[in-house]
């Protein structure tokens, strides 16, 4: 990736914007839920010093410009409902992977496609990549039907490294 500086994304009734350690309460509850752990490969976090671990280690990867992280906030309220990422960067693929979690309570309204959607407005208008690619376990089906509503594609081959994983890849539109 690009030196390109952390920004903070807005939409219609979302931002988007950087962790911050007031968060921690919210990671946990979020690294935390079952619900959400299904489909990841990753331990729950247990402790707010697992939260804090984590806000500290995604802004230190958005300060070496390995990835960025936004927490996805409602924002009249300020309320955390979620975070979205990109990560996997690769110059010579011109592209990057993006990856989700949505507290469930906030899950089925379109918050995570209005945030989908504003990153990857991002990804091809800032950052200017070519293609992002989305790895979703293959039992879930909500986040195959996000995708799908964001007009990625679905592979024919799964992930060589985890076959469970079912491959999307959205190409920008020239």
């Amino acid at each position: 990736m690009n030196s390109a500086t952390f920004i903070t994304l807005r939409t219609t009734r979302l931002t988007l914007r950087q962790l911050s350690i007031d968060d921690q309460q919210n990671i946990l509850t979020l690294r935390a839920d079952p619900e959400i752990n299904k489909y990841l490969d990753r331990q729950p976090s247990k402790t707010i010093g697992d939260a804090i671990n984590f806000i500290n280690k995604v802004n230190e990867n958005i300060e070496k410009h390995i990835a960025l992280y936004w927490a996805i906030t409602l924002t009249e309220t300020k309320t955390f409902v979620g975070t979205i990422c990109l990560f996997d960067f690769s110059n010579e693929k011109n592209s990057c992977e993006i990856g989700y979690e949505l507290m469930p309570k906030f899950q089925r309204q379109g918050i995570m496609k209005e945030a989908a959607q504003a990153v990857i407005n991002y990804v091809f208008q800032t950052l200017k990549l070519k293609k992002i690619l989305a790895l979703t376990h293959c039992d879930n089906q909500n986040s195959s039907n996000l995708l799908a509503k964001l007009n990625f594609v679905k592979s024919i081959e799964n992930d060589k490294e985890n076959p469970s994983l079912n491959i999307f890849t959205l190409a920008k539109q020239n």
